[in-house]
């Protein structure tokens, strides 16, 4: 897993587009919407297997 910033400059201006996504949802419409990005993501990566292990190391993260 990638931990460091691979965004660089972008990070934040990403960070923004993201919450400006989300503004005006409800908390149910805001759970879809990040699953469905998930989702969305997961087909780009096209690699089930290194998603898989993606979604392993941010369980492990969450529950530290």
């Amino acid at each position: 897993m990638m931990i460091e910033d691979n965004l660089g400059q972008q990070g934040d201006a990403l960070y923004a587009a993201l919450m400006q996504t989300h503004d005006g949802l409800t908390p149910s419409q805001s759970h879809a919407l990040n699953a469905r990005l998930v989702l969305l993501m997961m087909n780009e990566i096209g690699k089930p297997g290194r998603i898989i292990d993606l979604m392993a190391q941010a369980r492990a993260l969450t529950q530290r």
